[in-house]
């Protein structure tokens, strides 16, 4: 029986804290003004010895300054400032010294009453590589949207341009050709626009799916009738089912989409025979009860993927070859998988090419279940 009186808070356990632990850099300084903590991450992020750190004043040990050259701790006098402070937000700040190393920067000032003096200003710090590269990420994306958008819409303008001009000059079928080619440059676009949402929408978590019975069978052959079609020789294709195939509650359209991205993927990259797979597969749920779910194997009989490429393949911009594409497909169709919470993989293909699997759960609405 506990001896605890109703209502009576227990304290939570104490946990003893070492500072080297810490993946991001601490920085401590004390009642007046010195260093007396500087961990080891804190050394690789700064490139300052501890030893040169530990016991000076935080201003010298530290000398921070912002982008615009201002001394950054005589700027924000953390311990005459004001006395209503408690934290100082993130922020961008530099090192002096050769190359001027680059820095994330942010404190808080522990005072042992509301507004009483300072006892502690602490100081987390971190580097700035993985800021860079999201730059990165999102400079090379908008230079890859701006190259994959200019030659189509250079193509629909000067099309439409010259039909105004001298529409009565050409023939219906030029007519006919060069509207053909300005609603195919179009649907390029749209199609560009449409990815760069659906990049949006995973990187943010908000991809929503709409679920909605599904057969993949139909939706299979529905895009192998579309490609040849298009002029690619059916017997290209080979489309194997295994029935009887488990009902699957997935979004119809986003499943186009990743059908329709590997097919033309194993097309365009790939050689021989395309070969379309869709089986049972047993699904195992958080709950731990195992479900069927279904499987979908999409293989080719081309080069394949070198081995040190596979774990690059579901990332952006991505290539297997230099024959065109933004490299952002197989990034979005591993994010539509697994927003249906199923799981995708390549390997290399029984004869020799690529081999794309993904596995959907039931996803059964559990009203339904």
């Amino acid at each position: 029986m506990s001896g605890r009186l109703p209502g009576q808070r227990v304290a939570p356990p104490r946990i003893a804290f070492d500072p080297e632990e810490l993946p991001d850099g601490l920085l401590i300084a004390d009642e007046h003004g010195r260093v007396v903590v500087f961990n080891r991450a804190a050394v690789r992020v700064t490139g300052l010895a501890a030893e040169t750190v530990l016991g000076r004043p935080l201003d010298e040990a530290l000398p921070l300054e912002d982008l615009e050259g201002r001394r950054w701790w005589q700027l924000t006098d953390p311990y005459g400032g004001l006395d209503i402070r408690t934290r100082q937000p993130e922020r961008n700040l530099l090192l002096p010294g050769p190359g001027g190393r680059e820095v994330l920067v942010s404190a808080r000032y522990v005072r042992d009453v509301g507004c009483g003096p300072v006892r502690r200003v602490v100081v987390a710090l971190r580097g700035t590589e993985a800021r860079r590269r999201t730059e990165r990420s999102h400079a090379e994306l908008i230079a890859t949207v701006a190259h994959e958008l200019r030659s189509p819409l250079t193509s629909v303008k000067g099309f439409t341009a010259t039909l105004l001009q001298k529409w009565e000059r050409f023939t219906e079928d030029q007519k006919k050709l060069m509207l053909e080619t300005v609603d195919a440059d179009a649907n390029r676009v749209t199609r560009l626009i449409a990815e760069l949402l659906d990049i949006s929408r995973i990187d943010s978590g908000r991809l929503e799916v709409r679920r909605q019975p599904v057969r993949l069978d139909g939706a299979v052959q529905r895009h192998v009738d579309g490609l040849v079609a298009a002029g690619v020789a059916a017997e290209r294709f080979s489309i194997r089912i295994e029935e009887p195939l488990p009902l699957l509650w997935a979004d119809a359209d986003k499943m186009d989409q990743v059908l329709g991205n590997l097919l033309e993927n194993a097309v365009r990259h790939g050689e021989g025979t395309v070969t379309i797979e869709v089986e049972p597969a047993k699904s195992v749920e958080t709950s731990g009860r195992v479900r069927e779910g279904t499987a979908v194997t999409v293989s080719d009989q081309g080069p394949g993927i070198p081995e040190e490429s596979i774990p690059r393949v579901f990332t952006r911009f991505w290539r297997g070859s230099k024959r065109g594409g933004t490299g952002l497909g197989l990034y979005i169709v591993k994010g539509i998988v697994e927003a249906h919470g199923g799981s995708i993989r390549v390997d290399r293909g029984p004869e020799g090419g690529a081999s794309f699997r993904f596995i959907l759960p039931p996803g059964i609405p559990e009203v339904l279940a």
